[in-house]
């Protein structure tokens, strides 16, 4: 895989650039990350199988036994599936140590680590370049001995090439010409820029043309994506990744963006698979316990949800507010998010794909409701919309026997909850107010004063009294509350659907006063 790749397109030639994906390795260096060895393998199989990368970086050498079990194990499986040559693991120039850690691992690829700046050779090993030289050149030996694939790190690269470029070339015409089958140039502490990347990568490839050259960037200016980029556009063949973006301090560049970049904005060829983007997203979020930003771009769970109801009734006319990162290409769907913005176009959409038809009477309704429930609460989501469709047409009639006027409940601390209540039965307002146990039970107490004193009749018993989440639903957007009423003989249900529990107990029970009104 060293030589350069290209593909013919429908605009001409395509470079091909190599995707390795170091979440195993440089991943786990993201603070309170810490895969189990299993967990491990999962995550290496999908990125092997499902996402189709390059190569994977798994490990460093001699960090752990814990560690070595993990690296057996994704070599095992690795040799079955004939990709063995694709699982690379971090080494040092150790001696032997690191070498013959990989070997007994069943590993044939060591990614050299070696000092790319002259401040990282003198300051951290206390060597001379000749001497680090010399060191690392008995490791290229020693390992290709023992049938080990050599790639080679020049850490703090980007620096090297800031403070110490005549270091950086020393290396390269001392190392040109061993067995170095790639040569890896990181920022280390992400401190380039996309203008700097190129001036370098330019100068590199410019003097060591032949070499094949892979760019590792860190996210400390939030430019990781950008960077990875330049280092393409600039003749880099390969390129470093995590999922998600995990990594030390502010992490590496993510899979996700970079994938989508290359293949949109520069037209570049990678083998990665896009549908299980977000698949290999989740995995690795439930593992690592870093949640994914809502917002994060292509994995992220708001990035395909339209808000604004105006993008729906684009979306309905040709499409006008899509670009290429469509759902679909990446396993997913677009969202219409219900709320305040939303607009009779995304209630539309959201009930074509839930298969549900209503007149543009119905549908302004509904609409209502939710601009209601917007204003008071985050989102309404498709899974609550039945509910609300439900709730809005099957009991808020204008012919309503029973209204409510007006209610106020209240609690303290110390004191019982206290309910005043105003309602009109069969065009007469009545008043009551009461204490209870609990704000509903206080509500209900003073409903039962005014049938009982105002009315002279019995009021329903409570049965029974659940409140749920519709299914799929949010917590901080619906309540749905079932109430269970015994009238003599007659046992039926009534629901009450708000942001509020208290809200929705009291629709149910206005609700079941209205039923009792028509059976009279």
């Amino acid at each position: 895989m060293g030589e350069e790749k290209q593909v013919r397109g429908r605009r001409g030639i395509q470079p091909f650039i190599e995707i390795m994906d170091c979440t195993l390795r440089d991943g786990e260096q993201t603070s309170g990350v810490s895969f189990l060895p299993h967990e491990k393998l999962v995550i290496a199989r999908m990125l092997l199988k499902d996402l189709n990368v390059d190569r994977i970086e798994v490990a460093s050498a001699r960090v752990s036994e814990g560690e070595k079990e993990a690296v057996k194990m994704i070599c095992r499986y690795a040799k079955q599936i004939d990709m063995l040559e694709k699982v690379e693991v971090l080494g040092f120039v150790d001696g032997k140590l690191s070498i013959d850690w990989i070997a007994d691992c069943g590993g044939q690829v060591i990614n050299l680590l070696a000092k790319g700046s002259l401040r990282h050779c003198t300051q951290q090993l206390h060597k001379k370049p000749e001497e680090h030289v010399e060191e690392i050149k008995r490791s290229i030996d020693y390992a290709t001995s023992r049938g080990i694939s050599v790639n080679l790190y020049l850490e703090d690269w980007s620096n090297g090439m800031k403070d110490s470029p005549d270091y950086v070339y020393f290396m390269m015409d001392e190392l040109r010409d061993t067995a170095v089958k790639r040569f890896m140039l990181p920022d280390t502490l992400g401190i380039m820029n996309p203008l700097q990347v190129i001036e370098f990568f330019r100068k590199m490839i410019k003097r060591y043309p032949e070499k094949h050259f892979d760019f590792h960037a860190h996210n400390d200016y939030d430019l990781a994506v950008s960077n990875s980029l330049a280092a393409v556009l600039s003749g880099a063949k390969g390129l470093h990744v995590t999922v998600n973006g995990l990594g030390e301090r502010c992490g590496n560049a993510p899979m996700s963006s970079v994938q989508v970049i290359l293949k949109d904005q520069f037209q570049a060829k990678t083998s990665i698979n896009e549908e299980k983007l977000n698949d290999i997203s989740r995995l690795v979020e439930g593992y690592s316990c870093i949640a994914v930003a809502p917002n994060q771009p292509i994995v992220g769970e708001n990035v395909f949800t339209q808000v604004a109801g105006v993008h729906a009734d684009g979306d309905n006319k040709s499409n006008l507010y899509c670009n290429d990162l469509v759902p679909e290409r990446f396993g997913r769907k677009r969202e219409y998010a219900l709320g305040k913005t939303s607009g009779n176009a995304n209630i539309a959409r959201n009930l074509q794909e839930l298969g549900l038809e209503l007149t543009e009477e119905q549908t302004r309704k509904v609409t209502k409701r939710i601009t209601e429930l917007g204003d008071r609460k985050e989102i309404v989501t498709r899974e609550d919309l039945p509910f609300i469709v439900s709730d809005v047409l099957k009991h808020t009639t204008p012919e309503d026997k029973v209204k409510l006027v007006s209610y106020m409940v209240s609690s303290a601390y110390g004191l019982k909850p206290i309910a005043c209540v105003k309602v009109e039965i069969n065009g007469r307002q009545f008043e009551g107010d009461s204490t209870g146990d609990g704000q509903y039970d206080a509500f209900v107490k003073a409903l039962r004063k005014i049938y009982k004193d105002a009315l002279d009749r019995t009021f329903p018993i409570l049965a029974n009294y659940a409140v749920t989440i519709p299914p799929g639903g949010r917590t901080d957007a619906l309540v749905q509350t079932v109430i269970t009423w015994r009238n003599g003989d007659n046992i039926f249900r009534t629901r009450g659907l708000d942001a509020d529990q208290t809200a929705a107990a009291i629709k149910a029970t206005i609700k079941m006063l209205n039923m009792i009104e028509e059976d009279k």
